[in-house]
């Protein structure tokens, strides 16, 4: 199992910035405003080992870095209230809950101060917090925003808090990025002595996608047994795309609970902008997403474009219709499905789970055809099954030939998976497109094991070969067998 590394800390001293410059790439979003980060944010990072040992060159270390939100103080002056009226401090017990969590469960904890302040009253709340965990994680306090040599000297009052001289860095220039990066390596080392490489990977990645107050956050919860991620009535809780990492019967897999979609015109600030751009990110790394419905709300256009841009992206989706234990009992799981099939033509193809993320009923089913579709995607098909399928397709029903133009297969194979990609080397490809390539990717999921995945289809022109090439290729000579 890999070290737990949370980042702590007061809001606004650099934490998502800290674990943007470890991760090596922008995960967390960087604000000015209070309370952006909400939940736990993790990811694997490496440590690449000092180039300066002793014995030669050692190993990278590897951690789960953990960003969390900032103790004690939620909203900006002005901003208590979000475009809806809800009260957002009411999120600020959830959001230290979270902390808490990220702490207790942590093997190393980076306290994080802002060395353009000091030491504030509040870190010193921290720093209490901290020596009262019950498991005694190994605190080290890194002092941020040291941008020259001119604030070294500040960032050395923070050894007054009791946990050893700080770490010196600033994440957003660089400054000492060298030696904070072997010191963290060097804290790994001494907290769990014996690496267990980058960990195992996970068997399936998951995004979960849909509008505001779908239940995306609840069903994270469910599925990995915990509150993961904060939980609200209140709209747009949820700005980052938050990984959990866990098991299921034996099987890694790693869920992505993304921002709540809404219309574009609705968007209150850059940071919902940011948020919307991460769960499009979420949708293009997931190996499956799951399109998230509230069946006590009708689709809407904000629906139908997640949809869109799933079916753009060719991933295998599962929809999920959420809250199916407080709709009319009268309602039929059938009715609902003529009504999703009217609404989402484009993904008629994909499967339909009902499910309480609350409750749990129906999402042990949900993992099942997650994992099937995982499989489909990942199918490769022999060349001759192929073609000896297209071959009884096209004797059952060829495209229309236009001006007397008859279609002809030439040869057919898959070169890629995820999606399934088939190229189909034709006479005259603008005859396979439109209408009949429609009714072709019908025929294929029927024949191949592709039935609920995306299937992409490429067709290609056989090109004539010139007399210049076919006089070259009669003069190159055989190559001799051995």
């Amino acid at each position: 199992m890999l070290p737990r590394i949370a980042i702590i800390g007061r809001p606004n001293v650099g934490k998502s910035s800290l674990f943007n410059r470890l991760a090596g790439r922008r995960i967390s979003i960087v604000d000015p405003t209070p309370g952006v980060t909400r939940d736990r944010v993790s990811h694997t990072i490496e440590i690449p080992a000092p180039t300066d040992l002793e014995d030669g060159v050692g190993e990278p270390r590897y951690a789960e870095l953990i960003d969390t939100g900032g103790y004690g103080v939620y909203t900006a002056e002005g901003k208590r209230f979000d475009d809806a009226g809800e009260d957002l401090s009411r999120l600020t017990g959830a959001i230290e809950a979270q902390i808490r969590a990220a702490a207790d469960e942590a093997d190393i904890i980076l306290f994080v101060l802002d060395a353009h302040s000091g030491v504030t009253p509040l870190d010193q709340t921290i720093a209490t917090m901290m020596r009262r965990n019950g498991h005694a994680p190994k605190v080290v306090v890194v002092a941020n925003k040291v941008d020259d040599e001119g604030w070294e000297s500040n960032a050395v009052e923070a050894a007054a808090l009791g946990f050893g001289n700080p770490i010196m860095v600033s994440a957003t220039s660089g400054y000492r990025k060298r030696s904070f990066f072997e010191s963290i390596w060097k804290v790994i080392g001494e907290r769990i002595p014996k690496e267990s490489g980058p960990g195992r990977d996970a068997e399936m990645k998951l995004a979960i996608v849909g509008r505001r107050n779908a239940g995306k956050s609840s069903l994270i919860n469910t599925l990995a047994g915990q509150p993961r991620v904060i939980v609200s009535e209140i709209a747009g809780t949820t700005r980052d795309a938050i990984d959990v990492r866990f098991e299921v019967e034996g099987k890694a897999m790693l869920a992505i609970d993304t921002a709540g979609v809404r219309k574009r015109k609705s968007w209150s600030d850059e940071i919902e902008s940011f948020a919307h751009q991460r769960m499009l990110n979420a949708i293009s790394r997931a190996d499956v997403c799951v399109l998230l419905l509230d069946a006590t709300e009708k689709s809407s256009q904000v629906e139908k474009r997640l949809a869109q841009e799933l079916q753009d992206n060719h991933k295998p989706v599962v929809i999920a219709v959420n809250k199916w234990d407080l709709v009319d009992k009268k309602l039929k799981p059938a009715d609902y499905l003529e009504y999703l099939e009217q609404e989402f033509p484009g993904l008629a193809f994909a499967p339909i789970v009902f499910l309480s993320a609350k409750s749990g009923s129906g999402v042990r089913d949900l993992i099942r055809m997650a994992f099937n579709l995982n499989r489909q995607a990942d199918h490769r098909e022999g060349t001759g099954r192929l073609n000896a399928v297209i071959k009884d397709i096209l004797s059952d029903r060829g495209p229309s030939s236009k001006l007397g133009s008859k279609a002809k297969v030439f040869y057919v194979s898959q070169i890629d998976v995820r999606p399934p990609t088939i190229v189909m080397v034709v006479n005259k490809p603008d005859l396979f497109k439109g209408q009949y390539e429609r009714y072709l990717l019908n025929q294929l999921r029927e024949h191949l094991p592709f039935s609920e995945v995306p299937i992409r289809l490429v067709f290609s022109e056989r090109k004539r070969i010139s007399f210049s090439e076919l006089a070259s290729r009669r003069r190159t000579p055989e190559p001799e067998e051995e």
